[in-house]
């Protein structure tokens, strides 16, 4: 692997909701909110930093956490959530992350089928866990403010 997993702690936490993404991005900017915070270092969400060389590069999340409300989530599958420091976007290192978070996946959950849950505008992403292998499955409406997601899957 490339890179390095820890769960999450405040520290990391802190510095990832100051991250800013750029439009059309900007939804996944979050504030610095102690009950957000707080549920980034919960050990039951399954948060993790990814560091490259002690450096905070990127976050995922595995399990409900992962998941966006209005999807179907019947099937059992390990769902998993990946973001990327904003300056480091865009910059073709998309299959690395993907790999590192599966392998990480694979010898933590020991799950046979993995589910990611994707903005249908983020089309970089998309494109990055179709290279991957992953397959959509699935596209709805989130409950909350109806934006469009697709649901993709990789048999392990």
């Amino acid at each position: 692997m490339h890179f390095h997993f820890e769960p999450m702690n405040a520290a990391n936490a802190e510095k990832l909701t100051h991250w800013h993404y750029q439009p059309p991005y900007q939804m996944y900017n979050s504030t610095s909110d102690l009950t957000l915070i707080g549920s980034f270092v919960d050990p039951e969400n399954a948060y993790y930093s990814i560091l490259d060389n002690g450096e905070l590069v990127a976050f995922c999340c595995f399990g409900k956490e992962a998941q966006v409300p209005g999807g179907d989530y019947i099937k059992e599958a390990l769902d998993i959530g990946l973001g990327v420091r904003p300056d480091l976007t865009g910059q073709g290192r998309g299959q690395m992350y993907i790999a590192d978070v599966l392998n990480f996946a694979r010898s933590t959950f020991n799950s046979k089928l993995f589910r990611i849950t994707v903005a249908a505008f983020n089309k970089r992403a998309l494109r990055a866990w179709k290279k991957a292998g992953f397959q959509q499955l699935q596209s709805f409406q989130a409950q909350d403010d109806k934006e469009p997601f697709i649901t993709l899957v990789q048999y392990n």
